[in-house]
């Protein structure tokens, strides 16, 4: 009769806690793996290459998340990195680093205000 109590009013709630911050971090773990996804597929159709075999790095979260800074190489690249911008609300990829608008949300002195 004494480990009922004890179940209810510490294992229980120890259970449930455990179980809604699995599904919090898993459903944002799964979040940001599609997410690569649609970067991918965003880039694969801005440079006409496949979305396989476009390598990403240092993704940046800016404007809150709605917006993604960060570098991309295709397997084929023998240059390196470049950079681009993906709008997650338009899903729309910028590589000109030189426009306003990539200027305003990804350079350094936006970083630095």
């Amino acid at each position: 009769m004494k480990s009922r109590p004890f179940l209810l009013m510490v294992v229980l709630p120890l259970l449930v806690a455990l179980l809604l911050g699995g599904v919090l971090f898993g459903g944002q773990a799964l979040s940001d793996n599609n997410m690569d996804g649609d970067i991918q597929r965003a880039l694969a159709q801005e440079i006409n290459q496949d979305a396989n075999g476009i390598e990403l790095s240092k993704l940046q979260k800016v404007q809150y998340g709605y917006t993604i800074c960060g570098l991309y190489r295709t397997s084929s690249s023998e240059r390196g990195y470049a950079s681009f911008l993906y709008d997650t609300e338009n899903d729309s990829v910028e590589l000109d680093i030189k426009s306003s608008r990539y200027k305003s949300r990804c350079s350094l002195s936006v970083a630095c205000q």
